[in-house]
Order: C-alpha cells, then sequence, then structure tokens
C-alpha cells in the first residue's frame, strides 16, 4: 500500500508477545507505538487535537500553536503541524534528552526550554508559561493536552479498539501510565463498554505523586524522577482510575534497567517510560493466580535516550549500575 503523506502512517501498530518476561501463567504482550513515524504514542494525539481544533474554527493555515510538552507530544503535534502549514512553539522542561530537542529542531520548531524542578504556580512551570505565550502572541492558539478532550478521543477511537481488535478480544489487563491522563481516560472509556471487568494497572514512576493518590485519594508532596513522558506532580483534571486494579511506584533504576533489558532479550528498543510500564507488568504478572493476558506500550522509541539510559557512561555518572552484556 502507498500512503498519500506521513500522517496516515499513524495509528495500527504492531502488538508482540514478549516471552522472555512472562511470569507464571500469565503472558505479556507490548503494543509498539514507537513504530508510529513520530515515534512514539503521542502521535495519536497531535494529529487528533490538531484536526479537532481545525474543525471547530479556532485554528487556520499559517496560525501558531503553543504547547507544554515533555517531548513527545511536540514531535507528535511538530509532525502534524509542518504537514499542515502551522508554527509552532513548544516550552519544554529541562530534564528532556538531546535527541528530542534535537529531533524538535530539525522539524522546524521553535523550543523554549524552562525549568523542571519548580511546580504549577511558578512562572517558570512549562504548562503556566505556555499557556502566558498563548495570552501574549497574536494568531496563537494553546493547545492544552492536559485539558484537551480530543486528547482521549484519540485513544478511545484509535488505540483502544485497535487493542480489542488484534488481541482477538482476549485481553484481560492493561498496564499504562499517567503523563496528561488521555491514555488512561480514552482507554477506560472504551474498555468499559466493551469489557467492563478489564483490568487497568497503573504504573507510576518513583516520585510521582499519583500512585499513592489512587490509593488514598490524597495528593500528597511530590519527588523528583529521571524518567521522562509520564508521572506528575498533580492529579490532570483528565485522569480517570474508575478501571484500575492496582497501581505501582517504579524506581528510575528499576525502569531503565528493564527498558534495557528489552532491548537485549527482545531486541525492541523503547523509552524509559516503558521500562515503568513493563516493570510494573512483570510485577502484576507475578501476583496472577490464574492465567492471564496482560498487554502494555513500547511508548516510545529508545533512540531518544541513546546519551541518556542507554549510554552506560551517562547510568554510572548518575548512580546507576549497569550490567554487562557482552556475550564471552
Amino acid at each position: 500500500m502507498v500512503y498519500k503523506n506521513v500522517l496516515e502512517l499513524i495509528g495500527n501498530t504492531p502488538i508482540v508477545e514478549i516471552k522472555s518476561f512472562s511470569e507464571g501463567n500469565a503472558s505479556l504482550f507490548i503494543k509498539l507505538e514507537s513504530q508510529n513515524p513520530g515515534g512514539s504514542i503521542k502521535d495519536r494525539i497531535g494529529l487528533s487535537m490538531i484536526e479537532r481544533a481545525e474543525k471547530e474554527g479556532k485554528i487556520k493555515p499559517g496560525d501558531t500553536l503553543i504547547e507544554a510538552t515533555a517531548g513527545n507530544t511536540g514531535l507528535g503535534l511538530a509532525l502534524v503541524a509542518a504537514q499542515k502549514g502551522y508554527k509552532l512553539i513548544l516550552v519544554i522542561p529541562d530534564k528532556m534528552s538531546r535527541e528530542k530537542i534535537t529531533h524538535l529542531k530539525m522539524l522546524g520548531v521553535e523550543v523554549i526550554i524552562t525549568r523542571s524542578d519548580v511546580g504549577k504556580g511558578h512562572p517558570e512551570y512549562y504548562q503556566d508559561l505556555a499557556s502566558k505565550l498563548s495570552k501574549e502572541i497574536p494568531d496563537s492558539y494553546y493547545i492544552d493536552q492536559f485539558n484537551n478532550p480530543a486528547n482521549p478521543y484519540a485513544h478511545e477511537t484509535t488505540t483502544a479498539p485497535e487493542i480489542w481488535e488484534q488481541m482477538n478480544h482476549d485481553v484481560d489487563a492493561v498496564v499504562v501510565g499517567v503523563g496528561s491522563a488521555g491514555t488512561i481516560r480514552g482507554l477506560t472509556r472504551f474498555f468499559n463498554k466493551t469489557k467492563p471487568n478489564m483490568e487497568v494497572v497503573l504504573a507510576d514512576p518513583e516520585g510521582s505523586v499519583l500512585k499513592d493518590y489512587f490509593y488514598t485519594r490524597e495528593t500528597g508532596n511530590a519527588g523528583s524522577w529521571m524518567v521522562e513522558g509520564i508521572g506528575e506532580d498533580f492529579v490532570p483534571s483528565q485522569c480517570d482510575f474508575s478501571m484500575v486494579k492496582k497501581a505501582y511506584s517504579i524506581t528510575d533504576g528499576e525502569a531503565f534497567e528493564t527498558a534495557r533489558n528489552l532491548l537485549l532479550k527482545e531486541g525492541i528498543m523503547a523509552g524509559s517510560s516503558t521500562g515503568v510500564l513493563l516493570a510494573a507488568a512483570v510485577k502484576y504478572a507475578k501476583e496472577q493466580t490464574s492465567p492471564k493476558r496482560i498487554l502494555t506500550f513500547a511508548c516510545d522509541t529508545g533512540n531518544k535516550y541513546l546519551t541518556k539510559m542507554y549510554n552506560d557512561k551517562w547510568m554510572i555518572e548518575n548512580g546507576f549500575k549497569v550490567k554487562e552484556t557482552t556475550h564471552k
């Protein structure tokens, strides 16, 4: 099949069974969102949010789109904006990988780096700064993925139905992380109608407030974490935990080691958030007493982290042990 443009390549990503990580009676599957043209699951919402704004008459070619992003949503937006003739300004926390920032700049994006060590209400907090810019720049539109209904809609109408059909209606649990909460809300909306007893499992980086919030319904103080793209210091407005059965907190070290092992054992090069999801999926699988088919995501490609978690020197400098991978 010949596609008319790169945007037609978004979605319909493959699912692979990963037998190296299976535990007991559980079978583990991973949906390769890394195979989207921009390299992540966020391509879906980039397309959805821009097309919704077009249909509602909020933007026109030549306008400036503005967003706060950990990187991948920005790449998804950049991919679509470049094809449709929009300018794009992204406000990005300073802990993001060099690969993501370079990729964005090569797509013609104006990148503004801000602090990752400040919270909501601070003038340099990435979401507050993006909102401020949208009020100051003429002919601009703030995408606002954290409150944009086209975000979960993309997952309700594409990601979830794909899973359901690809797994032949035979999937017992889905392990997901939360950043803007679009994925968990979209999946919940779909599976609440098609399989109400689906078990949704929350995978959260240690330091994020979401795992504790799920169990206590109280928002404690956030710590810090090096995993990119998931985990929050607040509860996003779109967050929907109504189908979540269990939540796990995963350390940076555990996430990085799991992602590196996924490459070594299965040949799948995925990012740091995938390490969190897969580590949680393995923990969940170990606890099952009956056969379960458990699915999670390769949220993005590991090519965006070559200078970070796939770099032994960086790992050691940041206090993470590096296992010997040379086969003798």
